[in-house]
C-alpha cells in the first residue's frame, strides 16, 4: 500500500491544530471531507491515529510514530522532485549547505577548498542557520547538508564528524590574561565563560561546560545577547572569555587575543544529511573528508 501524502498532511494538521474544525479551516476544506480523508489514512493503515473527544482529539502512539515520520517522508518527496527536475533539464547540482553560528565562515571556506580540491567541479549554496532552523530544513528538503558542532541529529537525519579542530581561548586585550600566550582549563575557574546556546538545550553549549566541571570547576556562564556573530566577538566590551576555534594571537582588529589551551583539547565539526535522500554532490563533498 502506499501512503497518501495529502491523506497524511490533513491528519497532521488535526494533530497539531488538537480540532477537526481549526484544522479544517486552515486547509481550506469543509470539515466533513478532512474527516472522510482521515478516516481513510486510518482504513488503510489498519489502525486508529487519533481518538476523537467532545474537546477535540487526542494523538495515539500510532499516530505519534507517523507524524515523526511525516516530515523526513515529506522532506525525500521534495528532495526527490527537485533531483528529477534538474536531472530532467540538465541543471548542474548545487550542493546546498547550512552551518550554524559555531562554525565560522572562514572555517566552512577551508572545508569547500578541500572538498573543490579533490571534486573541482563541486558548486555549492552556502548560509548560516540557526540549530533549530537548520534541522527544520533539512528535514524539508531546502538543505542537503548541514555543518555545526555537537549536534544531535533529529529523527530522520545522521551525522558524521569531518574534522576535529584545537579548542581554544578568547579574552579582550585589555583582560588581565590577555599578556599569556596559554591557558589551562583550571585558571578560568573564576572567569565567566560566554556562551551562545541554551545550557541543557545546546550539545555544543553542554560540551564546554563540562569540559570546565571536568577540570574540577563548575563554570559560571553568561549567554551571548547578540546571537549569530563570529564566536572572538563575543567577549568585546566584557570581562569575559570565551572559547573558540580561531588561531592564537590577535583577532577583531586587535580588539581581542586569542590565547592556546593546554592541554590540547579537540572539538568536532560536523556534518548532518537527511537519510534518505540522494545527492551526488553531497557524497562528492563527504568523500573529501573520509
Amino acid at each position: 500500500m502506499g501512503l497518501d501524502l495529502y491523506k497524511l498532511n490533513h491528519f497532521v494538521a488535526v494533530a497539531e491544530e488538537g480540532s477537526f474544525t481549526r484544522a479544517a479551516a486552515r486547509l481550506h476544506l469543509s470539515q466533513q471531507a478532512l474527516s472522510t480523508s482521515v478516516r481513510t489514512l486510518e482504513r488503510e493503515i489498519g489502525v486508529a491515529l487519533l481518538e476523537r473527544g467532545a474537546t477535540g482529539v487526542t494523538v495515539l502512539p500510532a499516530g505519534q510514530a507517523l507524524i515523526d515520520d511525516a516530515r523526513v517522508l515529506h522532506g525525500v518527496a521534495a528532495s526527490a522532485v527537485q533531483r528529477a527536475r534538474r536531472i530532467g533539464r540538465g541543471e548542474p547540482e548545487r550542493l546546498r549547505i547550512g552551518h550554524t553560528p559555531a562554525v565560522t565562515g572562514d572555517e566552512v571556506i577551508s572545508l569547500l577548498r578541500r572538498a573543490q580540491a579533490a571534486h573541482p567541479g563541486l558548486v555549492t549554496d552556502v548560509n548560516q542557520r540557526y540549530p533549530a532552523e537548520l534541522t527544520a530544513q533539512l528535514l524539508d528538503g531546502e538543505l542537503d547538508l548541514g555543518l555545526g558542532r555537537a549536534l544531535t541529529p533529529a529523527h530522520g537525519l545522521v551525522r558524521t564528524t569531518l574534522i576535529r579542530q584545537r579548542l581554544r581561548v578568547a579574552v579582550g586585550a585589555g583582560h588581565p590574561l590577555a599578556g599569556q600566550r596559554e591557558v589551562e582549563l583550571a585558571d578560568l575557574a573564576d572567569e565567566e565563560i560566554t556562551v551562545w546556546g541554551q545550557p541543557g538545550r545546546s550539545g555544543y553549549t553542554d560540551l564546554l561546560l563540562n569540559l570546565c566541571r571536568d577540570a574540577g570547576f563548575e563554570p559560571r556562564v553568561r549567554r551571548n545577547p547578540i546571537q549569530g556573530t563570529p564566536p572572538v566577538t563575543a567577549v568585546l566590551e566584557t570581562d569575559g572569555i570565551a572559547f573558540v576555534t580561531a588561531s592564537p594571537g590577535p583577532a577583531a582588529g586587535d580588539a581581542v587575543r586569542v590565547l592556546e589551551l593546554r592541554p590540547p583539547v579537540h572539538v568536532p565539526l560536523q556534518a548532518l544529511w537527511p537519510q534518505h535522500s540522494n545527492s551526488d554532490a553531497r557524497d562528492a563533498f563527504l568523500t573529501a573528508f573520509a
